[in-house]
């Protein structure tokens, strides 16, 4: 799957999009060092990591959200895993995101938050600790770049200012986990 996944994702953002594409990149290298702690869907987070922003893709954008509008594509255009799917559309809170632009119901009803929360913690962790241009970073210093990028009325910087206790949380327990491992 993982090399399907970043064909697809190479395909819609390389060209159009290249730092889109090299965050995209940055965030699939993430999930292949967290790898250790999925077990069986270490392959499921990595094509998730690699396609979590396809929606970004101008030929995809209709309702302006990518988790929405990438999800959608997954599902209609390629008849991806139904975990996947619900994976990218519902990436680094999304809900929340969604709420702020009156699409929450929309995509709670499309695409339901998998229940697996080691899973969705991961897919956090992997792009809240990438930057833009797909370098290693802290949650932390994610989060600020993000407010810094939009103005200070926006919708994302006040749906990030909702998200950033559960995405400093859902970090936490990512590196908690990493921690735990043995090595």
């Amino acid at each position: 799957m993982s090399r399907w996944a970043r064909a697809v994702a190479e395909a819609e953002l390389s060209e159009p999009l290249p730092r889109r594409w090299a965050h995209s990149q940055g965030v699939a290298q993430r999930a292949a060092e967290v790898a250790g702690v999925l077990g069986d869907d270490a392959e499921l987070l990595t094509s998730a990591a690699v396609l979590h922003d396809v929606g970004y893709a101008p030929r995809l954008a209709v309702t302006g959200f990518h988790p929405l509008d990438g999800a959608r594509f997954l599902r209609n255009a390629h008849a991806a895993d139904e975990r996947l799917v619900r994976l990218v559309a519902n990436h680094s809170l999304a809900l929340l995101e969604a709420e702020e632009r009156g699409l929450r119901d929309v995509l709670e009803a499309e695409f339901p938050l998998l229940d697996d929360q080691r899973l969705v913690d991961a897919l956090v962790y992997c792009d809240m600790t990438t930057t833009p241009d797909g370098e290693v970073t802290s949650a932390e210093a994610r989060l600020a770049e993000i407010t810094d990028r939009y103005g200070a009325d926006s919708l994302v910087r006040r749906f990030v200012r909702r998200a950033a206790p559960h995405v400093l949380a859902a970090v936490g327990r990512v590196e908690s986990a990493l921690e735990a491992q043995p090595r």
